[in-house]
């Protein structure tokens, strides 16, 4: 029975784009049994620079990133840490203080009279600014400012989703560049994980199976494409044979070992 999958999956980024998933595995096998293992790569099969491992333990999981953060592959030094889920990641940013609110989706008639009085309820605001282009028009979203960070934070809370001028607002922390980064690349890789995820425990069916194919000749058929956790031949009659395989297949295997079963 596997663990929970926050302790058990971990990040490791800057890698070397000509490390392969192959090459990862080989680095962090010596630590435990790994379940899976995956490069992130673009559309055209290039590394992106980033990767997950699974253990089927936490002590393998903890043992890699204790041994591995740091340290250099390839001459480039890398990161290798627990994987943190969306949920993690948003209730760390909202322990965050903070006195400066967005506010996206304004109507183009809203001023900053009105977003004052608005969010002027919350508490003190020093500013309240409605962006503008060159010409003068609203660009329909813009910045608040207040003195004390418990007062954005309720204003945030009390204002997010809230329709004006059958205009549904967005109310959020104000963040910099390299902070909106980073939010967007974990929730790029939690939907890497989560694909991945939904292809652990897969159990392929196949049948017109030749009389001749034994249990291990089926393991043997399938386990490069994964980790098998159970895999059986049954012969129910003569004319009618079927197996199940148990396998934590990658995500980019699974079309690999789909084609094999159609062949």
């Amino acid at each position: 029975m596997l663990m929970s999958l926050d302790v058990l999956i971990f990040i490791v980024q800057n890698l070397d784009k000509a490390i392969d998933h192959k090459a990862l595995h080989d680095t962090f096998s010596s630590f435990g049994h790994i379940l899976s293992c995956k490069i992130a790569t673009d559309a055209s099969g290039l590394s992106k620079g980033y990767g997950f491992v699974q253990f089927d333990n936490e002590e393998s999981a903890q043992n890699a990133i204790d041994k591995l953060n740091g340290m250099l592959l390839n001459d480039k030094q890398v990161y290798v840490g627990h994987f943190l889920r969306k949920q993690d990641r948003e209730n760390a940013l909202s322990k965050t203080k903070f006195n400066n609110v967005y506010v996206k989706n304004l109507s183009d008639s809203t001023t900053d009279e009105e977003l004052k009085k608005v969010f002027g309820e919350y508490g003190t605001i020093t500013s309240a600014v409605v962006m503008r282009d060159a010409d003068g028009k609203s660009k329909c979203f813009g910045f608040v400012n207040f003195e004390n960070p418990d007062d954005a934070a309720k204003a945030v809370e009390g204002l997010n989703g809230k329709k004006f001028d059958e205009k549904e607002w967005y109310v959020g922390k104000a963040q910099k560049k390299s902070e909106r980064e980073l939010e967007l690349k974990g929730r790029f890789e939690q939907s890497i994980k989560e694909a991945a995820d939904k292809f652990q425990g897969v159990n392929l069916y196949l049948k017109n199976l030749d009389d001749t194919i034994s249990d291990e000749a089926l393991k043997e058929m399938f386990s490069e494409f994964g980790t098998i956790t159970s895999y059986k031949v049954c012969k129910v009659i003569p004319l009618l044979m079927y197996v199940m395989v148990r396998s934590s297949l990658l995500l980019a295997d699974l079309n690999n070992a789909c084609h094999l079963i159609f062949l």
